[in-house]
């Protein structure tokens, strides 16, 4: 009984404070100690990727010569694992009230440490609904992001965090993740764009609407400079939500295979510790 009131708590609390995110993410910015004990309490090692969005509106997304989507990283280590859990709502669009995605996909948890999730909040999920699950998601727009977030089995109150994987399925307006600008450089390294994702501009059909900036980016790579859009590569994480926004096709999300078996095993092995 105690997980489970923990966890409820914990999402009473995160609910009503989390708008407070971005305050709390620029401490890292401002003070060296306020970095190092954010650090220490909600992202110490981890390690997260993003993963691209790959349903194929307008085919913005297209494959540099292969068939495996970037989405099948993340079913090949579902299907690696014999401990699945999924949560009944996704916390960051309840917490946000968002009317624009669905607020029932929450996230995945992967590995031995999800069987310490209170039933109340997620349920025992088969590898079968799981590859349903990322395909519901996909279906809706979201993008995914994929690793070992500290953050999750703080605010679940389950330990050890090294046995835990989370894949988060994110939207532009509501995503924790958003926070990723305000962080100081070190924590905001922690996620990162997958290995052969190029997001790319087409000047010819950009009709300079400005949705990609105003309503897509959750990284603030997107810039409006000399009447053109501009992406800077430095920043962007390829999670392919400017894409989906824009309705002319001006934005196109590539990416090859040549890292995903490194990717593969570097997110199982994540677990395995």
């Amino acid at each position: 009984m105690k997980r489970p009131r923990f966890a409820e708590i914990s999402i009473f609390v995160v609910n009503r404070i989390f708008n407070w995110r971005f305050r709390i993410a620029g401490l890292t910015k401002k003070s060296k100690v306020a970095k190092t004990v954010i650090n220490k309490m909600l992202f110490e090692k981890d390690d997260v990727v993003v993963i691209p969005n790959t349903i194929p509106i307008n085919q913005k997304i297209e494959s540099s010569g292969s068939d495996f989507l970037p989405t099948d990283l993340m079913k090949e280590v579902i299907k690696k694992c014999d401990d699945i859990v999924i949560m009944n709502t996704c916390l960051c669009r309840t917490s946000n009230k968002c009317d624009d995605y669905p607020q029932d996909i929450g996230c995945i948890f992967l590995g031995p440490t999800s069987k310490k999730i209170p039933r109340s909040i997620g349920y025992t999920a088969t590898v079968e609904q799981a590859l349903d699950h990322v395909d519901r998601a996909d279906a809706a727009g979201l993008s995914h992001i994929i690793g070992r977030n500290k953050i999750d089995s703080v605010w679940m109150n389950i330990r050890p965090g090294e046995g835990l994987l989370t894949i988060c399925h994110c939207c532009p307006c509501c995503c924790l993740w958003k926070v990723v600008p305000n962080l100081e450089d070190d924590i905001s390294d922690k996620i990162s764009r997958m290995d052969g994702v190029t997001v790319k501009i087409n000047e010819d059909n950009c009709k300079k609407c400005l949705k990609c900036i105003k309503q897509a980016c959750m990284f603030d790579a997107i810039d409006f400079e000399n009447d053109n859009i501009t992406i800077n590569q430095d920043i962007c994480r390829g999670c392919g939500l400017c894409a989906n926004a824009c309705k002319f096709g001006a934005i196109s999300v590539d990416y090859d295979d040549r890292a995903i078996d490194n990717l593969i095993n570097r997110m199982y092995n994540l677990i395995e510790e």
